[in-house]
């Protein structure tokens, strides 16, 4: 006989067609059973948590009720309101708008999910091995049924930003987002990394590995603008006592990598050259001088240089291998000549050096820029 959702009666049997969705993931379940994504309501499994296509999972439920007569394909009957909602409301299911559910701060398990996520793909970046990240959004589609492929990857820019603050480098791509709410999410991404060894040695790797100077760069597409500072609301933390230790500081142990730093300096050095070249000014480009390395470290730039108006100009250096936005560090001394020689300092940030090199310029006083430690003189956008 031909059934209809009037005969759903069972909640064993919503159960059932749950734990299958969960075993097959969204994409699958849905192809099994021929249905399309829910457009208007979810089911909550009460087990996992995880929400489900409500109209595809009381299909199949029919089917795991009466296996004689099979599951009701998606042209037998209507979903929403009238009818889905009610009849698994009844048998003891949470079901819920999808734009309502969409609009709520991210369960703890979602963000588990969605943290392990990101440090695969992270730990992937770092060790130079390549993955597909618009294959892992849909693959964590599957998984957050309840998101969209923007708030995941809005998502993932807020886990970058929480990287940042431990001292990590971030995907590139997933340009930090810091205004979140910080408590799940900060705490879960301390829990992951602090159990994730083979992270640390990664990174450890990726920062303390040598350079060397770039070649055959097309200085045309290497000046990009340089990043603002973000205005940033933070909510009140525990205090620091009260949290994970941070193994350490990446960019710091970075920061102290001297074959990156010299590999940087030679950069710019070139470019600079080969900017006064461009402005018709080669005899001055001549003489720009790398200072840190014929006069010494110490002066509080690296490179000395000139305007269009052969006016002295000093530069210092800053490199990095990865994103625009990883903090630096400058000394007190490097901080102070910069707000003395204000109209004639810059500072070069090199980011992306190892992979497709490019620098922004912050001229003058560098805290008119960035937000800068009074203690460890680290320079960060946020």
């Amino acid at each position: 006989m031909g059934r209809s959702l009037a005969d759903l009666t069972d909640p064993v049997a919503v159960q059932a067609a749950l734990n299958e969705y969960l075993r097959l993931g969204q994409d699958a379940f849905l192809k099994r059973y021929g249905f399309g994504r829910a457009s208007g309501y979810l089911v909550q499994d009460p087990v996992s948590l995880q929400w489900a296509d409500s109209k595809a999972i009381a299909g199949a439920a029919v089917g795991f009720q009466f296996p004689e007569d099979g599951p009701l394909k998606s042209s037998d009957f209507s979903g929403g309101m009238e009818t889905v909602v009610p009849k698994l409301g009844l048998l003891g299911f949470e079901v819920r708008a999808l734009d309502t559910k969409a609009g709520e701060d991210w369960t703890a398990a979602e963000v588990e999910v969605i943290v392990a996520d990101y440090l695969a793909m992270l730990l992937s970046e770092l060790a130079g091995q390549p993955f597909n990240k618009a294959s892992r959004r849909r693959s964590l589609l599957q998984q957050l049924a309840v998101r969209s492929e923007g708030s995941i990857e809005f998502k993932h820019a807020n886990i970058s930003a929480v990287m940042l603050e431990l001292g990590f480098p971030y995907i590139k791509g997933y340009q930090p987002r810091r205004n979140f709410q910080r408590g799940l999410l900060v705490d879960e991404v301390q829990r992951q990394v602090a159990r994730h060894r083979q992270l640390d040695d990664v990174a450890l790797s990726a920062v303390e590995r040598p350079a060397v100077a770039a070649d055959e760069v097309d200085f045309e597409r290497v000046l990009n603008e340089a990043p603002r500072r973000e205005p940033v609301v933070r909510e009140p933390g525990p205090p620091a006592y009260l949290r994970p230790a941070i193994k350490r500081d990446y960019f710091a142990r970075e920061a102290q990598n001297r074959s990156l730093g010299e590999a940087g300096e030679l950069f710019a050095l070139s470019f600079e050259r080969w900017r006064l070249a461009q402005a018709g000014l080669g005899q001055l480009a001549e003489k720009v001088k790398h200072v840190s390395v014929d006069e010494g470290d110490g002066l509080g730039y690296d490179i000395r240089s000139f305007d269009r108006n052969g006016h002295d100009r000093y530069i210092e250096v800053k490199t990095t291998s990865f994103g625009e936005l990883t903090p630096f560090f400058v000394s007190a001394n490097e901080a102070r000549f910069a707000r003395d020689h204000k109209g004639s300092f810059s500072l070069y940030r090199l980011f992306d050096f190892r992979t497709a090199p490019k620098l922004f310029e912050l001229s003058g006083a560098i805290e008119e820029h960035c937000s800068l430690d009074p203690t460890t003189f680290r320079a960060s956008f946020g």
